[in-house]
């Protein structure tokens, strides 16, 4: 029997019954398109964390005040527990450098003429901007002369540069934070998003102008750069602030300090942690589905075996062969898995767009990735589902004599 015919025949049978032909295919379309979606979505926050952690520099350090377990377990906030006196030991070590404490100020907008913004001030030094890969684009950045001097000065997101001045360069005129008046010394490339926040939206002022407006003893974040490994920097510090803050955590249990010290390499490792439990998720979904997919081929094409058994003695009494039955319905089971695929891989990339569009609108720098390497493996899974389960019927089918088969009623 010609290959063109066994194609034939096959195409001809799965027509015949539409409705019956695309529930047959429900669970691998769904398996499938899991695979497809669920790997687009992945690829997709794998580049966005990527792009938060390279945001923040390859050798960054980054301590947060943190909260601390009291005696009886109770939770303990520890907003306040990084001093500035903290800072000057921390710029004793020889691990770590470029260290550069921030406060945030409590501003309720910033005004320029008539229009008016809200914005997120940071007080801080130079340093800071080196540790975060800040650019400028027009002007400056802050430098020291403006921390000893705690001058009146201010370095400008582009969003705020777009929502106060529009088009004009601001370079040189003043803007109020709250009451106060600052001359804008600078504005920043736009950066997007660092630690999920959008920093377009950020002011910075000299650390010590934002002291002598705060009056506060503390600091809210500190990053720095690590000198060399990684480990031992980050030993180095805890060990540091435990001895300083009178913490006694010989085990280095976090719960028991009142600071977070994060790494870029932390991070790195906690993406990985993810990657391997979301590919291990969309293993066990596709698993399932494929499964419960190819149950239904296989229920469905015994049921097909079944009705055509008068058609299959028939053609076995004109001269087809075993392996030409055998080959029909190995090819109609695969052609179910195969369009079943197709139409997977269509829907999971639909989807994946279309998550990718919703998300864009509050988190721009997500990004629509397909990985075509998982489309690839998710239609070989469809073709193995299919030859898997359909080589039982087949065979069944193969295996009917001529003659009790031209006697089935």
């Amino acid at each position: 029997m010609l290959i063109k015919d066994t194609m034939f025949a096959a195409q001809r049978s799965l027509t015949s019954n539409k409705s019956r032909s695309l529930l047959t295919m429900l669970g691998v379309i769904i398996g499938v398109g899991s695979v497809v979606l669920m790997t687009s979505v992945g690829a997709s926050m794998e580049k966005l964390i990527l792009g938060q952690i390279s945001s923040i520099g390859a050798k960054s350090m980054v301590i947060f005040p943190g909260q601390q377990q009291g005696a009886e377990g109770a939770i303990q906030a520890g907003y306040d527990s990084l001093t500035f006196e903290d800072i000057d030991a921390l710029n004793k070590l020889t691990t770590i450098t470029s260290v550069a404490p921030a406060m945030f100020m409590a501003v309720d907008q910033a005004t320029f003429g008539r229009e008016k913004t809200e914005p997120r001030v940071i007080g801080t030094i130079p340093n800071y901007f080196n540790n975060r890969e800040v650019n400028v684009e027009r002007g400056r950045l802050l430098d020291e002369s403006d921390v000893r001097a705690a001058r009146n000065v201010v370095v400008l997101g582009s969003e705020i540069v777009d929502d106060l001045f529009g088009p004009q360069n601001p370079i040189g005129k003043r803007v109020k934070l709250g009451s106060r008046s600052y001359e804008v010394i600078g504005t920043l490339e736009s950066i997007g998003t660092q630690f999920f926040q959008n920093a377009d939206e950020f002011v910075f002022i000299p650390l010590t102008t934002a002291r002598a407006q705060n009056a506060q003893k503390y600091v809210n974040i500190v990053s720095m750069q690590s000198v060399g490994d990684f480990d031992l920097a980050q030993y180095d510090v805890e060990t540091l602030l435990r001895r300083r803050h009178g913490i006694v955590n010989p085990d280095g249990d976090p719960d028991k300090d009142d600071f977070i010290v994060s790494t870029s390499a932390q991070a790195n490792d906690i993406l990985g942690s993810v990657s391997l439990g979301l590919t291990l998720f969309i293993t066990t979904v596709a698993g399932i589905s494929l499964i419960v997919g190819g149950i239904g081929i296989m229920n469905i094409m015994l049921v097909s075996v079944t009705e055509r058994t008068r058609e299959i003695g028939l053609r076995k009494a004109i001269g087809a062969k075993r392996r030409d039955i055998l080959l029909q319905f190995l090819v109609e089971a695969i052609a179910l898995t195969m369009l079943a695929g197709i139409i997977g891989v269509v829907c999971g990339v639909g989807l994946a767009a279309l998550i990718a569009a919703i998300t864009d609108t509050f988190l721009p720098t997500y990004d629509f990735v397909m990985s075509y390497p998982s489309i690839g493996v998710a239609l070989a899974m469809a073709y193995v589902v299919g030859l898997g389960f359909g080589i039982y019927p087949a065979k069944k089918a193969a295996d009917l004599s001529p003659m009790n088969a031209l006697r089935y009623e």
